[in-house]
């Protein structure tokens, strides 16, 4: 299985959030060198440490897992769902009109 995936939402998200790996490191009680590892998908990391990197980082596990498990999906769909809902009104006819016009038969 290819962690690649995994390792670079950890890393997008932890950017986003204006950590360093040292930070992120330090929060979690890891290594620099681990995070790292895991960022790079050298490293698997366990259930344990998954999870702890998901509740520091504030990311579901389908924002670390999502591409990389099937099911991830539907999080996809709320995600756009959420975006949307903060938009104007107008806007959000717009879109889903396309929608509309793509999902057509």
């Amino acid at each position: 299985m290819n962690l690649k995936p995994i390792g670079t939402r950890i890393q997008e998200i932890r950017k986003a959030k204006k950590l360093t790996q040292e930070q992120l490191a330090e929060m979690v009680d890891l290594s620099p060198s681990y995070i790292s590892a895991v960022e790079r998908g050298a490293k698997t990391p366990k259930l344990e440490t998954l999870i702890e990197l998901a509740n520091t980082l504030g990311a579901s596990a389908d924002d670390l897992l999502g591409d990389v498990v099937n099911a991830s999906i539907k999080s996809s769909a709320s995600e756009l769902s959420e975006r949307i809902e903060n938009l104007p009104k107008e806007r959000q006819r717009v879109i889903l009109e396309i929608v509309r016009i793509l999902t057509e038969d």
